[in-house]
């Protein structure tokens, strides 16, 4: 058994900031399922939304987010994200994240802000159009300096650690089961704290815009360690994913509209004015509904998104990452549109957290996408989620440190993992088809537009899976794609329950059969 101090599960913005703002004698395990860069951070094109210029403030800031979520979010952790989002900023780039800049008008350089939906005003920080890889590169390289800090790529936790205190009766999280894909053992390690910064949930649907990892593994985990999970419905369709037969989770930055960027239709008419006052510059909820709406009134297969009105020098400058990836799919951003579509992006809800990342389960956090705060209700507005990591990653390592500076470490006798009872052979066709149709079943039943009959299918299927799934993983030896099938398919039962106990529509969860949103029964987060 291998004992740590803390144990972070997952090497996006939130498990590297907690690793990087622990104090360097703690012993600290890096837990990363693939390579530590692999993740949604990495991914991440637009930016990072904080108050840095004079004409913004901080109120400002705080009622666009309120105004996005829709009723849902929590006022004072949303007070307390944005106030603190100069400080995470100035902490990146003391790391040495090198964000986009420009010479303002008294000849001084000064960040380079851009808007996207739902912002009031330009507070996006960024670097070019790849503002997560900037953050992901300089944040790895900087904890690969740090020797108190233990990197296990290429492992995949399977299940938390739950010790029973026989003296209070209290539950206590002490580590997790991890297997090690390079050897095939499955690893007990032993942590004082158990961190999950797992990310989200974007591969239980058929289109994404998440990298192959996000099997919602920590909500999966924490959920069976009985933590609170809450507001599961309301996942963030992306409205401008490139739309083509080779290209696979590519997500256009928003960052392109807020340049301005216009949404059109086959025959070169925009949509967008009809449905929103601000046009493609709503809040993504609106955009990727209107999208949705327009593809199923004409039978389309995509829509268009057009900025090549803008001169080639400043798409250069600004979206060299967009440029290039077109580009390689024989696309000219700079000269004719870009065919986009909706895909699964952002999950508002996951495990339930306060303000230090703390669960209900002692000793154990959870940071980044798989937390839920209660800063984005019912629909995230665009790059407040680095934001919300960085900072509840800042508050986690205060709480962090306090807990164990406080509380002795102890002895804890657990068990190791026990594979007698399993069967050697694996059948790799029934992962590969139960993972297809589990996708399927979501995007079709629990999509962008949702309604009762829907809801109950989808229901009916999953559990049918479910079963299937937990038979198999109890009967055959652990792999990577198992342990992520039998996460997926818990992942899709807590979003369709979720989905059914909401009869309203509000935010990202829209529902024919209750269109109108009911503040009345339903303006309280969906506990589960």
């Amino acid at each position: 058994m291998q004992s740590y101090d803390v144990m972070i599960i997952g090497s996006g913005a939130a498990g590297l900031s907690v690793a990087l703002a622990l104090p360097r004698h703690f012993n600290v395990a890096l837990i990363s399922k693939s390579q530590i860069t692999e993740g949604a951070t990495f991914y991440a094109q637009g930016g990072i939304s904080a108050v840095m210029d004079p004409a913004d403030t901080n109120a400002a800031h705080i009622a666009d987010t309120l105004d996005a979520g829709s009723g849902l979010c929590h006022p004072d952790v949303v007070e307390h994200i944005v106030r603190n989002g100069r400080d995470r900023i100035e902490w990146l780039l003391e790391q040495g994240v090198p964000f986009s800049t420009r010479t303002s008008k008294s000849g001084h350089r000064e960040f380079h802000l851009t808007q996207e939906g739902g912002h009031s005003h330009r507070r996006v920080v960024h670097a070019a159009d790849a503002t997560g890889a900037a953050v992901e590169d300089t944040l790895v390289s900087r904890v690969k300096g740090y020797a108190n800090v233990t990197l296990m790529e290429s492992h995949a936790a399977i299940d938390l650690i739950i010790s029973l205190n026989q003296a209070t009766k209290q539950k206590n999280c002490v580590g997790a089961y991890v297997f090690d894909e390079a050897s095939g053992d499955v690893l007990t390690i032993n942590a004082r704290v158990v961190v999950l910064a797992t990310g989200g949930v974007g591969k239980v649907y058929l289109y994404t815009s998440n990298p192959n990892v996000a099997t919602g593994d920590g909500i999966a985990m924490a959920w069976r360690a009985g933590c609170r999970i809450a507001n599961m419905e309301f996942v963030q369709f992306h409205p401008t994913c490139l739309y083509h037969h080779r290209a696979k989770t590519i997500l256009l930055t928003e960052a392109l509209r807020g340049e301005g960027a216009e949404l059109l239709l086959p025959d070169g008419s925009r949509f967008m004015p009809s449905f929103h006052e601000r046009a493609e510059l709503a809040p993504r909820d609106v955009v990727a509904r209107a999208i949705d709406h327009e593809m199923k009134r004409l039978g389309l297969n995509c829509v268009y998104l057009d900025i090549s009105k803008k001169s080639k020098s400043f798409l250069l400058e600004h979206f060299p990452n967009a440029y290039q990836t077109c580009a390689e799919y024989g696309i000219d951003i700079t000269a004719e549109p870009i065919p986009v579509v909706p895909a699964a992006h952002y999950l508002c809800g996951g495990v339930v957290t306060n303000i230090q990342g703390q669960t209900n389960l002692p000793h154990l956090y959870a940071v980044g996408e798989a937390a839920c705060t209660g800063l984005h209700g019912a629909n995230r507005m665009a790059s407040n989620s680095l934001l919300e990591c960085l900072v509840i990653a800042s508050t986690a390592v205060e709480s962090i440190t306090t807990l164990l500076e406080r509380v002795p470490a102890e002895n804890v006798e657990i068990a190791p993992w026990d594979a007698s009872r399993v069967i050697k052979g694996n059948e790799d066709v029934i992962i590969s088809h139960s993972w297809d149709e589990i996708r399927r079943v979501m995007w079709d039943y629990v999509g962008i537009v949702r309604t009762n009959k829907r809801l109950e299918r989808a229901q009916v299927r999953i559990n049918i899976l479910k079963t299937e799934i937990n038979e198999f993983y109890s009967s055959f030896h652990i792999s990577k794609n198992l342990i992520e099938l039998r996460n997926l398919v818990l992942i899709a039962e807590l979003i369709i329950r979720s989905a059914k106990l909401r009869k309203e529509s509000r935010g990202l969860h829209y529902t024919l059969d209750y269109p109108n949103r009911d503040d009345t029964n339903f303006q309280s987060d969906t506990i589960l």
